[in-house]
C-alpha cells in the first residue's frame, strides 16, 4: 500500500489539473460565443450567395468559364480544415481519418490525390504522408477572409493550371455544442447550382442582367470559392471550442472521480497506520506488564 504522503501528493497534484481543465473549459466556452456569433452572422451572407450563383450558374455555359470545365478525374486535391491547437478530443482526429479515407478510395480507383493543409494538427498529420501540397499553420486562431481568399487563389490556379481535375474541402462542421462531424464538400468544378420548386419556376427567365451573365460570373466564381473556404474555416472554428470544452468538461469530471478513489485509498493508508500504531502501544503495554 503507498505512503500517506504518496496518495496525498497525487490529491493534491489531480485537484490542481482540475482547476486547470475547469479555467480552459470556461475560456473554450466564451470563445464559443464570440465563434459561434461570426459564424451565425456570416450564413446570410453564404445563403444569399448561394441563392444569386443558383440564379447565374443555371443557364450558364460551363465551357465559357475555366472553373467550371469538368474533366476526366485522373488527380484529386483535398482541402483539410483543422485546428491549431489540440486538447479537443477526438474532433481533429475525426478530420483527418476521413482524410485519410478518401486518400485510400482514390487511390485505390487509380488516381493520384495531394492535399492542401489549413491548421497546425492537419500538417502534423500528413506531413510525413509525401501528399502535402502547400501547408496553412497558425491562422486558425484569427482568421479573416484574406486568408480564404489566399487558399482559394492558390486552389483555383493549381486547378485552372491542370495540377488537380478535382477538388474537395474537408472540415468540422459544427451542428451544435455537443455534436461536430466531419463534411467533404465539392468545391472544384464549379457545379452549376439548380434550384428546387416554386424558386426554380420564379427564377427561370425572370432576370437580365447587366452586364452580361457571362461577366458576373467571372467576378462571382472566385468569390464563390471564398465563401466555401471562409464557411469551412468558420465551422471548424466553432467546432473546436465546442468540442475543447466538451473535452475539458470531461477532464474536470474524471479529475473529480480520481480524487474520490484516492482519497478512499489515503483514508485506508490513514487506518493501516493507526491500527499498526495501536498495534505498537498495545504490544508495549503488555510487555511492560511482562
Amino acid at each position: 500500500m503507498p505512503s500517506l504522503k504518496d496518495v496525498q501528493d497525487k490529491i493534491v497534484g489531480v485537484k490542481k489539473t482540475a482547476q486547470i481543465t475547469k479555467a480552459m473549459n470556461m475560456v473554450a466556452s466564451a470563445k464559443l460565443r464570440g465563434a459561434q456569433e461570426k459564424m451565425e452572422n456570416f450564413k446570410p451572407y453564404a445563403d444569399k450567395f448561394n441563392e444569386a450563383m443558383s440564379n447565374l450558374s443555371g443557364g450558364a455555359n460551363t465551357e465559357a468559364f475555366p472553373l467550371m470545365e469538368v474533366r476526366d478525374v485522373k488527380s484529386v486535391e483535398l482541402v483539410m480544415i483543422t485546428s491549431d491547437r489540440g486538447l479537443c478530443g477526438s474532433f481533429n482526429s475525426n478530420i483527418v481519418k476521413m482524410t485519410e479515407q478518401k486518400i485510400r478510395e482514390y487511390e485505390a480507383e487509380g488516381k493520384s490525390v495531394s492535399v492542401v493543409c489549413v491548421g497546425k494538427k492537419a500538417y502534423q498529420s500528413l506531413k510525413k504522408s509525401g501528399k502535402v501540397r502547400v501547408q496553412y499553420t497558425d491562422i486558425m486562431a484569427s482568421f479573416e477572409m484574406f486568408n480564404a481568399r489566399e487558399i482559394a487563389q492558390d486552389v483555383a490556379l493549381n486547378f485552372t493550371n491542370g495540377g488537380c481535375d478535382k477538388v474537395e474541402v474537408i472540415y468540422g462542421e459544427f451542428k451544435s455544442v455537443a455534436v461536430q462531424r466531419p463534411v467533404a464538400q465539392d468545391m472544384l468544378p464549379i457545379v452549376p447550382i439548380e434550384s428546387e420548386g416554386e424558386v426554380e419556376e420564379k427564377a427561370a427567365g425572370d432576370y437580365i442582367y447587366e452586364p452580361s451573365t457571362e461577366e458576373i460570373m467571372d467576378v462571382m466564381q472566385p468569390l464563390y470559392l471564398n465563401v466555401i473556404i471562409y464557411n469551412g474555416m468558420l465551422q471548424v472554428g466553432a467546432s473546436e471550442h465546442a468540442a475543447r470544452m466538451t473535452s475539458m468538461d470531461n477532464a474536470t469530471n474524471a479529475c473529480k472521480d480520481i480524487v474520490t478513489d484516492l482519497t478512499l485509498v489515503y483514508n485506508k493508508a490513514r487506518q493501516a497506520a493507526v491500527t499498526g500504531e495501536l498495534m505498537d502501544i498495545v504490544g508495549g503495554a503488555e510487555a511492560l506488564k511482562g
